[in-house]
């Protein structure tokens, strides 16, 4: 994905708009794990609850978003590059068409060079379209892989994080009671 930048000595053009972009470090201001671990944080636990897996798990959710804007941002610069390039492709182009279009000719000629260089614009500008869409949907599809599968593991550290606090499991835990409250029954009882 990664290409030489082309200078086109345009101040506009030639910008690395994502130097000042550092998602690293962006995601370093919100790794917020140890900040609560206040003495007396241990009396707001909840039975059966592991409180650090759950911090873990959005530190984790965090992370895997940082991830994704990054790629998402690095693609929208890939993106970004392609079409400076084809900018520059169809100026020089456009450029030799019309220098050799205002060389003198037959008029069938001149439509017989029109038509040529219409037809070579049109699937240059078809191959170009889809460049463009294929490089788009790759970034698209793995940002949206990497959230995808950050869904399901967050889902299930949940799970464990819920069921795995201090032994409670099912019912028990929904109830705030672990199988160190003595025997579990059916609710009400």
């Amino acid at each position: 994905m990664a290409k030489a930048k082309v200078k086109t000595g345009n101040p506009f053009l030639d910008a690395d708009f994502g130097s000042g972009m550092d998602f690293g470090k962006f995601a370093e201001q919100f790794k917020f794990a140890e900040p609560f671990k206040f003495p007396g944080v241990d009396s707001f636990k909840f039975p059966g609850v592991n409180s650090e897996a759950l911090i873990e798990n959005q530190r984790r959710n965090l992370e895997a978003v940082t991830k994704a804007n990054q790629i998402a941002f690095e693609g929208a610069q890939a993106v970004v590059q392609c079409q400076v390039e084809i900018l520059r492709q169809t100026m020089d182009e456009t450029t030799k068409a019309v220098q050799a279009m205002s060389q003198p000719s037959k008029i069938e000629d001149v439509w017989a060079k029109q038509a040529e260089l219409l037809k070579g614009a049109y699937e240059h500008g078809l191959a170009n379209l889809r460049a463009l869409t294929e490089l788009s949907s790759k970034v698209n599809a793995e940002a949206a892989d990497l959230l995808t599968h950050r869904v399901s593991d967050s889902l299930g550290e949940l799970k464990g994080a819920f069921t795995a606090g201090n032994g409670a499991t099912g019912e028990a835990t929904a109830q705030g009671r672990t199988d160190q409250d003595g025997p579990v029954t059916a609710k009400g009882t």
